[in-house]
Formats: structure tokens, sequence, C-alpha cells
């Protein structure tokens, strides 16, 4: 191996790169450049190659507000909501029991009472459909969250297209049997329910690049048919042949 590159660089400096541009190898750009010594003459030792290499860019992701953030950092934590000493204790005390210094699965369990009790029928509901939805939502937007930071996460993105699945059996199930509940609920949480497809093909680049120039044709004649300027199609060799012999 040393000895072929040996040989090349001698080539190369004896002049048989010369007056060469830069040459492109896949996404590399490569230039040769022939090594001149003191005196003017090239130097068949030396070779030298600058790799430009033009590595990817990351595209911008577009990021998704929190659903934590409307909450107020003073806030207590939910064990220590109704205890009556916690107004006289210090501002020391009072920010470790705040969710300031709360971890993300409290906030969540804080969250999730928020939209459950925005849903539920009587102050002692706890599984009813309403109540498992609004917990779905908030487990669902957590994990969208998480996936828009880590995307390569394959497990949690598993569990998320699970959770919306289950949440959008829940909801047609709820649609058909108390549409009224199912309005609230939606409305309430902020749910777009659109309707499943009929059937489901999978959209291929062919399939993508004929329904493109259908779309097209159709829209120049009609573009052409309004107007006036698309000719008024010939009456076919099988018509005509039909029209010839009927009585008048």
């Amino acid at each position: 191996m040393l000895c072929l590159r040996r040989i090349v660089c001698d080539l190369w400096g004896r002049g048989i790169t010369a007056n060469l541009g830069p040459m492109c190898v896949g996404s590399r750009s490569v230039a040769c450049q022939r090594a001149v010594t003191e005196n003017g003459a090239p130097d068949s030792r030396t070779c030298l190659s600058l790799v430009v290499r033009n590595y990817a860019q990351t595209r911008r992701r577009q990021e998704i507000p929190s659903q934590l953030d409307d909450l107020p950092p003073t806030m207590l934590k939910t064990e220590y909501t109704g205890v009556q000493l916690s107004d006289a204790v210090d501002d020391v005390v009072k920010r470790l029991l705040s969710l300031e210094m709360a971890s993300q699965a409290e906030k969540l369990k804080i969250k999730t009472q928020q939209l459950v009790d925005k849903v539920k029928r009587d102050p002692h509901d706890t599984r009813s459909p309403e109540v498992r939805i609004a917990a779905l939502t908030a487990k669902i937007r957590n994990y969208r969250e998480h996936i828009q930071k880590h995307p390569k996460d394959k497990s949690n993105k598993r569990k998320m297209l699970m959770a919306i699945d289950k949440r959008k059996k829940m909801l047609k199930n709820l649609r058909l049997t108390r549409y009224d509940a199912f309005e609230h609920v939606c409305a309430q949480l902020g749910i777009e329910y659109t309707f499943p497809p009929e059937y489901y093909r999978r959209a291929t680049r062919r399939w993508l690049a004929k329904k493109a120039l259908c779309l097209k044709v159709y829209n120049e004649a009609k573009r052409l048919q309004a107007a006036g300027l698309l000719k008024k199609r010939r009456p076919s060799r099988v018509q005509s042949k039909e029209t010839q012999g009927k009585p008048v």
C-alpha cells in the first residue's frame, strides 16, 4: 500500500495532474495541486489533496408548546394542597413544596387531574369514558413533546400511537352512544375528531405523480373551457356509423 501511494504521488508530481481543476467524487470535492520545490521543479515526494466535505444540514423542527407551561411555578404539589400549615412556612420551604422544584411526573399528574375535572360527571367519577379519554389526552401530549425532542425514541413513539388508537376507539364509541357528552369532551379538551378513511391505500411515487398530472390536465381543460378555447369533441366512428343508418 505504501509503494502504491508513493507511485501515485510520483506521477502527480511529474505533472500528470497539472492544470486540472477540482474533481467531484460523490459528495466530496477534491482538488489536486502540484507541489513545487524552491527551485521551481515539481516535488515527487509530496502530494496535496484538499477534501471538502458537504454535510447534510438538519431541518429546523417546529417547536410544540408544552402543556405544562400554564401551570404556575408557585402552585403547591398535590399532596400539600389541602394542608393548613403550608401557608405558615417560610419562603424556602414553600419553594421546595411548589411546582418549581417538582418533577415532570408530578406536573403531569396535576395536569391530568385538571383535564379530568373538566369532563367528569360527578366529583367521585374516576372510571367513566370521559375521564379515561382525558387521562389518555394528557399522556398523548406528553409523549408528543418527548418525541419532538427525541425523534429516535421508537419505543415511546409506539406507545403514543397505541394510546392514540385507544382514544380514537373510545371517542367513536362515545359518539355513537352519547353524542352530547362526545361534543362536550372534544370542546373541553381541544380534540378535533376526524372520520377515518373508507379504505387505506399506500401512496406510491408513481401514484402521486399520476394524480398530480391528472389534476393538472383537468384544471387546464377547465380553464380553456371557461375561456371558450376548448374545441368540441368530434363524434367517434362508432357513433357516426350508428347515426348514418337511422331514419330522420
